[in-house]
């Protein structure tokens, strides 16, 4: 019980990743307070924890989106809301995060990025140039907060299993299994990851067995980034 007595903010937990960190963290002791805005789903990630023996609370907060276009295409509310949610509350949640951090002298964030905040993706300039920003707040945090004993690090996921991810597809129309496959076919080991896969990634970022690991943007992406283009 890694986390035994320690407690885990998770944003965004009432699905996909995030939701999957909350059970990762729960499952390892923690007391985990699970947010997002769709309130009924995260109270019932809360009673899954507790079902289970873990500790959980909830709070309705409000993260959200991501947007397909080019720079042509793109609003300036849309570039502006996309900044706002995956930049700024980010900035805020953790400047907010390492006071507390400070006094009681040790902490670990781990930060959600994604493999195009590392590398470019046509028709997602927003989304890309926010990640990116995650991945420059990520190193320039561990930085000033190493010798407080707070780490900083974030994970950088390729295509995950997720219901957004379906509910993209599922607009593409045809045979949702072949679409998986499909999007599949261009990534080294052949499959999309499962959240739980990334969760266990952020756990270990976050508990004393990353204790010398500050400053890092983890792939966690079946080998995308280690490519030159798509992979045959």
């Amino acid at each position: 019980m890694i986390f035994a007595g320690k407690v885990v903010l998770v944003t965004g937990s009432t699905t996909g990743i995030g939701e999957a960190c909350a059970h990762v963290f729960a499952e390892s002791g923690a007391k985990v307070m699970v947010s997002g805005r769709h309130e009924p789903r995260g109270r019932a990630v809360v009673e899954a924890i507790r079902a289970k023996g873990g500790h959980a609370q909830f709070a309705v907060v409000d993260l959200r989106i991501l947007y397909t276009a080019n720079a042509l295409d793109t609003s300036d509310e849309q570039w502006l809301d996309t900044m706002a949610v995956n930049v700024n509350a980010l900035f805020y949640s953790s400047r907010a995060a390492v006071k507390h951090m400070k006094a009681a002298g040790q902490g670990a964030i781990v930060n959600v990025a994604s493999e195009w905040g590392l590398n470019g993706e046509a028709n997602h300039v927003a989304y890309c140039a926010s990640k990116g920003a995650v991945i420059q707040i990520t190193r320039c945090m561990a930085l000033d907060h190493a010798r407080d004993n707070i780490r900083v690090n974030s994970v950088c996921p390729g295509e995950i299993h997720t219901r957004m991810v379906d509910d993209i597809l599922a607009k593409r129309g045809g045979d949702p299994a072949q679409n998986l496959r499909d999007l599949a076919a261009g990534i080294p080991m052949r499959r999309l990851a499962h959240p739980a896969e990334v969760a266990r990634c952020v756990h270990f970022l976050a508990s004393d067995l990353a204790s010398y690991v500050t400053g890092t943007n983890l792939s966690v992406d079946g080998g995308n980034d280690a490519t030159a283009g798509p992979y045959p």
